[in-house]
């Protein structure tokens, strides 16, 4: 079938529209494609906490789930932390997938998963995101949920800080 143009348009300009669409599409591809924030997984708590001590660092874990999108963006807001200039130095990071069975030695140095964990912590909802001191005993309130997003970041930043003093009052 041969296209016909109406007046003062080319064949040519009925494909711009599509060609401006396909040129949005392919420009977000590259983000797309690039790796997601991730924190470690946590593998042995025990071996941490005597790290943490040594350091005088607070342990930060996330809570989360496969399929959770605001994991997704707590991860992002988390990830880049260590290397923000007001909270470097203050923590280290981890994460609890509370769906998953993948083995992990706790505070107490014995065997669990992470689900038994999150369970055994009453931690039902994703995110979460929990304050240890080494020992194993919160330094605070969970972070429980998303939060507002625009200011998700100082919200984690002021509980970190807490924490941290918190942590630095017991020890002293």
């Amino acid at each position: 079938m041969k296209q016909t143009a109406r007046p003062g348009e080319t064949v040519a300009s009925g494909f711009a529209p599509i060609v401006r669409k396909l040129a949005w599409i392919l420009a977000c591809v590259p983000a797309a494609l690039a790796a997601a924030p991730s924190l470690p997984p946590a593998t042995d708590f025990n071996r941490d906490a005597a790290a943490l001590h040594a350091e005088g660092r607070v342990l930060v874990v996330l809570y989360s789930r496969s399929d959770c999108h605001w994991c997704e963006q707590a991860r992002a807001y988390l990830a880049p932390m260590d290397d923000e200039a007001a909270t470097r130095g203050l923590a280290r990071y981890r994460q609890i997938d509370i769906d998953s069975d993948r083995t992990l030695t706790g505070f107490d140095g014995r065997a669990t998963t992470h689900r038994a964990f999150a369970a055994q912590r009453a931690v039902r909802l994703a995110p979460t995101v929990a304050f240890y001191a080494p020992d194993g005993s919160l330094l605070g309130e969970n972070i429980v949920g998303m939060r507002l997003p625009d200011f998700y970041g100082q919200y984690l930043a002021d509980a970190l800080h807490a924490a941290a003093t918190r942590l630095h009052r017991t020890e002293h």
